[in-house]
């Protein structure tokens, strides 16, 4: 086993900077849900692929920002959590959500709603001082946190 030290600390391993790189989800839907993507959060096609030995399928999304959404299709696939809101989510360990920042909440609300999320917690404070959240279920029923640090009221 390795040395447990924190990286930067005598005997850790320095990693250098963390950069999140994408978020992957499972869909039942591959086209139908890139389609959606593309249209509601302004995603678009970065690439496709397949991975033939797992019959598996998947195309990377990605917004202009540099957030990038992977979806996978594999054939025989059960679903997931399918919680109707933040908290029953928190029941089931793993992957609940993914959040985006948007600059204007509840115009981002409605345009995601107008493209056919399903509200699940309309804009309100969030547990963050200064910031405000909301959330949706995307055409799937995946949570979807969209949240500003920026007051518009």
């Amino acid at each position: 086993m390795g040395d447990p030290s924190p990286a930067g600390e005598p005997g850790g391993q320095e990693t250098g900077p963390l950069i999140w790189d994408h978020v992957g989800l499972n869909v039942a839907d591959l086209d139908a849900t890139a389609a959606w993507y593309i249209r509601a959060l302004g995603l678009r096609l970065e690439n496709e692929f397949r991975v033939p030995h797992a019959d598996l399928r998947g195309k990377m999304l990605v917004h202009q920002s540099g957030f990038r959404l992977e979806l996978i299709q594999r054939p025989g696939a059960t679903a997931g959590i399918q919680a109707a809101n933040p908290a029953e989510a928190a029941l089931t360990r793993g992957l609940g959500h993914f959040a985006v920042q948007v600059p204007d909440l509840d115009m981002a609300y409605e345009r995601l709603i107008a493209a056919g999320a399903a509200p699940r917690v309309p804009p309100a404070d969030a547990p963050r001082a200064g910031a405000r959240m909301a959330w949706v279920a995307d055409c799937e029923g995946n949570l979807i946190e969209l949240i500003t640090t920026r007051i518009h009221r």
